[in-house]
Parts: C-alpha cells; sequence; structure tokens
C-alpha cells in the first residue's frame, strides 16, 4: 500500500524522465570510465548503442505501421490498455541488432561476444515467430506455451554445448562474501533455468509503456559496471557489450515511453532476457544478475504465485482467491490507482537501487 501511495505522487513527463534515466546511466559510466582509467570503456559503447538504436527505430515505426504489426490487446488487461491495439510491435527487430552490432564491435576478435549475439538472435527469432503468429491470427496468443518452451531449451542447449566445449562456462557458481558454490555437471541444468527464467520475467515485465526497456537498460548497465569492477583489470569485453545493449534499449525509450509508438515484443523482451542470461553464465555473473534483475524476478515470481493460490483455494464454483489484484505485478499497482507512467518510473527507481544493492555485494 505504501509503495502504491509513493507511486501516486511521482512526476509522469514521460519525455523528461526518460531523459533523466538517460542521463544517469551515461554519468555513471563516465564516472566508471575516469576512476577506472578505462577510456570510454562504458561510456562510447553506451553512447553509439543509444544513437543507432534511437535512428533505426525511428526509421523503422512508420515501417512497421505500413506493414500493419498492429499489437493485439488481451481481454483480460486492464481496460484503460485497450485504447494500445494497433501500436505497432515487433519493435525487438529494430532494436535488438543495433545493440549487437554496436556491442559486438567492442572486441570484434572475441567469441564470447558473437555467440552471445547468435543466442540474441536466437531468442529474437522464436519471438518473432510468436509474435507474428499473434498478429496473423488476430489473438493474443502466437506460439503454444510447450512449443515457446522447447524452442527456447533447444536453443539455449545450443549455446551452453559451445560454451563448455570452448571451456568459457565454468562450474562454479561466485556468490557475496567470497563465497563459491561448486555446481560440477549442475551448471548445465542451472544454465537452461536461467535462460528460460530470464527470458519469460523480462517478456512478463514488457506490459507497460518503456518498462522492460528501462528496466532492461538498468540492468545491462549494472552488469557492466560489476564486470569492471572485478579485479585483473574486469572483463571490458563483455562489459562494453553490456553498455551497449543498454544503449540500444535507452535508444529505443525515445519511441517507447508513453503514450509508446512502439512496443518491443515477443520479439525483443525474449532477446532481451537470453541476452543478460548469456553475459550472466559466460562472466560467472549469476547472483548480481538475480540481484540487479529484480524488478524482473518479482514480476515473474507475482505471475507464479497469482495462479498457484488461485488454484490452491478454488472452491466448487471453479473461482479461487487472488493474491494480487491483477498479474503481472505492474498491473496490481496499476489497480491500486497509480497511473501507469508512475508504475514504471517507481519499477526503474527499482532497478537502479538493485544495481546498487548488487554492485555492492559483487562476488
Amino acid at each position: 500500500m505504501a509503495f502504491t501511495q509513493l507511486l501516486v505522487r511521482l512526476p509522469g513527463n514521460s519525455r523528461r524522465i526518460a531523459a533523466l534515466l538517460a542521463l544517469i546511466l551515461l554519468v555513471v559510466c563516465v564516472l566508471s570510465d575516469w576512476l577506472l582509467g578505462q577510456a570510454l570503456q562504458l561510456s562510447l559503447p553506451l553512447l553509439m548503442g543509444a544513437l543507432v538504436s534511437g535512428a533505426l527505430v525511428s526509421w523503422g515505426v512508420p515501417r512497421l505501421r505500413a506493414l500493419k504489426l498492429g499489437q493485439v490487446i488481451r481481454e483480460e488487461g486492464p481496460q484503460s490498455h485497450l485504447g494500445k491495439a494497433g501500436t505497432p510491435t515487433m519493435g525487438g527487430l529494430l532494436v535488438v541488432p543495433a545493440g549487437l552490432i554496436v556491442g559486438s564491435l567492442v572486441a570484434p576478435g572475441d567469441d564470447r561476444l558473437l555467440a552471445v549475439a547468435a543466442i540474441s538472435l536466437s531468442y529474437l527469432a522464436i519471438g518473432g515467430i510468436d509474435d507474428w503468429r499473434s498478429l496473423t491470427r488476430r489473438t493474443n496468443k502466437g506460439l503454444s506455451p510447450r512449443g515457446k518452451l522447447l524452442l527456447q531449451a533447444l536453443t539455449a542447449a545450443a549455446f551452453l554445448a559451445w560454451a563448455y566445449w570452448q571451456q568459457q562456462l565454468g562450474s562454479d557458481l561466485a556468490l557475496p562474501l567470497g563465497w563459491v558454490l561448486p555446481l560440477g555437471l549442475l551448471i548445465w541444468p542451472l544454465g537452461l533455468f536461467v535462460f528460460l527464467a530470464e527470458s519469460n520475467a523480462t517478456n512478463l515485465t514488457d506490459g507497460l509503456d518503456g518498462l522492460a526497456a528501462g528496466c532492461g537498460a538498468v540492468v545491462f548497465t549494472g552488469l557492466g559496471l560489476q564486470l569492471m569492477l572485478r579485479g585483473h583489470g574486469g572483463d571490458p569485453a563483455l562489459a562494453g557489450f553490456c553498455a551497449a545493449m543498454a544503449g540500444a534499449w535507452l535508444g529505443f525509450l525515445v519511441q517507447n515511453r508513453h503514450p509508446a509508438k512502439v512496443f518491443m515484443g515477443d520479439t525483443g523482451s525474449l532477446a532481451m532476457g537470453a541476452c543478460l542470461a548469456a553475459v550472466a553464465l559466460l562472466s560467472n555473473s549469476l547472483w548480481p544478475l538475480l540481484v540487479m534483475g529484480g524488478v524482473f524476478l518479482a514480476e515473474s515470481l507475482s505471475v507464479i504465485l497469482q495462479v498457484w493460490v488461485f488454484k490452491a483455494t478454488k472452491g466448487a464454483d471453479g473461482q479461487g482467491r487472488r493474491l494480487f489484484r491483477m498479474a503481472p505485478l505492474h498491473h496490481h499497482f496499476e489497480l491500486g490507482g497509480a497511473s501507469e507512467q508512475q508504475v514504471v518510473v517507481g519499477l526503474w527507481a527499482c532497478s537502479l537501487l538493485l544495481v546498487l544493492v548488487g554492485l555492492v555485494l559483487v562476488p
């Protein structure tokens, strides 16, 4: 209740707030480069990712509209969202390649960056198929849940096999305070779970204008920072790649902020989650991702808990209790009286706070 009341007091000018978020992330990257003596290691990829993505998305939105790739809104959602029907979707086709290209140029000879780009594009393709089936059927349902998970699992397994073959997949899990959890072969099922959980969590978060894009930009920046803060010079290649992806999502916010002119669709949200998972697995950053991506985790858990409580309390009339007014979590706050943009800003702020916590607890 207190969080909802706080959201109601937040300002609602989407342009200023998006610009403020971009400025915060840029200043943080510049300070990081200066303090660590790494000239433009994070700030340049962030800027380039934002510029390339912003330009490409601005060019592409009219093309998506001309192709009549208008979003189909699910009837079970908040009634205020029905007015968004017809807004161009599949914006991930524009923003994800922009970030991956800029990110891969950070260290062209690093095979890890190409592998992360490949798995991200694979999930983009899965999301694209899902979005396309939804659009052609004029329904909010595309691929079957089982078919979607199977495709995600197969591509994730291929990535894990490559990482293992190239000796890029460790068998230990780094934890705070210098603790290490030896996993051995258990890293395989854990890695598979991380891909499925993270990609679907980012997908669930993509329900309000600018929410997933803004949180994604913050989390990618946080991962980049923690990779540079590690000892032995950090991991500049993956850190710069993360900064480029953060910039790409900031560029997307130019068109995706409230009121959104384009949605990323499953095309973008699944690719975002897969990219985060791949970077975390290759850099042994699963713990930082768990903490920094706490908003994604909360959105996913809200859906799981909502379904579990409903089924556990379902009576003879087929009705059960609901833990939240509506899931995912962002709809719960909306129905509690906060505007869409206030919820978005509040969850962006939560992501920024969680990044700070994650940096303090860098393994």
